[in-house]
């Protein structure tokens, strides 16, 4: 039986479907790009915000036709939006045979097992509160870089956000778990581990009673094969002096730090249920700086919550060019039912939203060129990507580039490199978000 496993969302869902490919590989699966080939597709669904959830019902509803039409013969949906619409999922997407839920992933084989041998509608959910492991996965990024989901679940309750309700409390990964698994993906070629979780600033709080994220970044350090460790979302409350000394201490931990911050208008924070103020946001971004003078920061920010005014919004411009964040991505406010900020007065129109999120891209746009122009005449790090034939140069990326997310590298150079290779590229130019250069033979 060959499936079609198409994981969207983020790079934690990302994890969780390469752990299910291997599952899946190990109960006799085959697997195939191609949906004509296909017996079987996998959806692994997310539902953060309201295009997210389109793009799932919408990919469920395509590969539903082809069902209808013979070609498939089960479609199952797995992740973020099968579990937040349990209850409703059949009878809103009939199409869908089984149904498998965020604790339950590990199940997958045997779901599918299940829905092959009966006909029907068949489901597993078990209770949020589990974390589900598995031995091994199957690399999607090109095997050079992977994720490593050190935690599942959230405990913020940010008002906007559905994430608690879905993925459940915060669970931490027990630390020798981690490590033996960053040291099977070393062995497998990986050089860049990138630490993922819905917050990964308190790893440890829930097993071990006190934040263990520098005692994990010190022991994967030890791991030999890894170049380079980066940080995803760490939330600004929960950074304190110890990481920053890890971050600034380990040699394999990049100087590089995913920071959200949503807003920096103290009366939107407040009402976000975010635990900083701007003050605060500025102390921490001044420490990191301080302390790692070459660290890159990224954020995200959140323009259109409810009760957002004019003032509010010239507060985040101006927080925009003070802060000058290397890198910074920006969303519409996405009101999601179930969230206290749902049913908040004062909702935003879109087109506001819209037009205040531009702005801030427009204003960061003019920060992120002038920090690439400055690049010009260092040498730096860099890991090889890919070739551009069209264009005869290669692709990379810097410390200072997250995959998928940032920018890249552009380099000349007459010898050939694989992807996942080191080089020393002398900047000599930028290109927008990018950087140009040549590799130092």
């Amino acid at each position: 039986m060959k499936i079609l496993f198409d994981s969207l969302g983020c790079d934690k869902n990302l994890s969780d479907s390469e752990h299910m490919l291997k599952l899946l590989r190990d109960a006799g699966y085959e697997f195939t790009d191609d949906e004509n080939e296909a017996d079987i597709a996998v959806v692994n669904t997310c539902c953060f915000i309201n295009d997210a959830k389109k793009e799932s019902i919408n990919e469920i509803i395509r590969l539903g036709a082809l069902k209808n039409n013979g070609r498939l013969k089960i479609l199952a949906a797995a992740g973020c939006l099968a579990e937040r619409y349990r209850d409703s999922f059949h009878d809103e997407l009939p199409e869908v045979d089984c149904v498998i839920g965020i604790s339950a992933w590990d199940r997958i084989a045997d779901v599918l097992s299940e829905a092959l041998q009966k006909k029907g509608y068949h489901e597993m959910f078990l209770a949020k509160d589990r974390l589900c492991t598995a031995d091994g996965r199957i690399l999607t990024s090109g095997g050079h870089y992977a994720y490593l989901k050190i935690a599942e679940g959230c405990g913020k309750f940010c008002t906007y956000c559905v994430i608690p309700g879905v993925r459940g409390p915060y669970r931490s990964v027990p630390v020798e778990d981690l490590i033996r698994e960053a040291a099977v993906l070393a062995e497998g070629g990986v050089k860049e581990l990138i630490l993922v979780a819905q917050e990964t600033t308190l790893y440890g709080t829930d097993l071990y009673g006190k934040k263990m994220l520098p005692e994990l970044l010190r022991k994967l350090s030890e791991i030999s094969g890894l170049e380079w460790i980066r940080i995803l979302y760490a939330y600004p409350e929960e950074i304190t002096d110890e990481l920053i000394r890890a971050i600034k201490e380990l040699p394999k931990v990049v100087h590089y730090l995913d920071m959200p911050v949503q807003h920096a208008s103290d009366s939107v924070l407040t009402r976000m249920g975010r635990r900083t103020s701007r003050a605060e946001l500025l102390g921490v971004i001044g420490k990191l700086r301080n302390e790692i003078p070459d660290i890159t920061l990224r954020t995200t920010l959140m323009t259109g919550f409810p009760g957002e005014t004019e003032e509010d919004f010239d507060v985040l411009l101006s927080f925009i060019r003070e802060a000058r964040f290397d890198r910074l991505g920006v969303f519409a406010y996405s009101r999601e039912e179930g969230t206290p900020a749902y049913s908040m007065d004062k909702q935003i129109p879109k087109t506001v939203k819209e037009k205040r999120r531009k702005a801030c891209m427009k204003l960061q746009q003019e920060i992120a060129f002038e920090k690439a122009a400055e690049k010009r005449g260092e040498i730096l790090k860099v890991m090889v990507e890919g070739w551009l034939p069209d264009d005869g140069v290669f692709v990379g990326r810097t410390y200072m580039d997250a995959p998928e997310v940032d920018g890249m590298i552009f380099m000349r150079s007459f010898r050939e490199y694989l992807s996942g290779d080191f080089v020393n590229v002398m900047v000599d130019g930028a290109s927008g978000y990018d950087l140009i250069g040549e590799v130092l033979e």
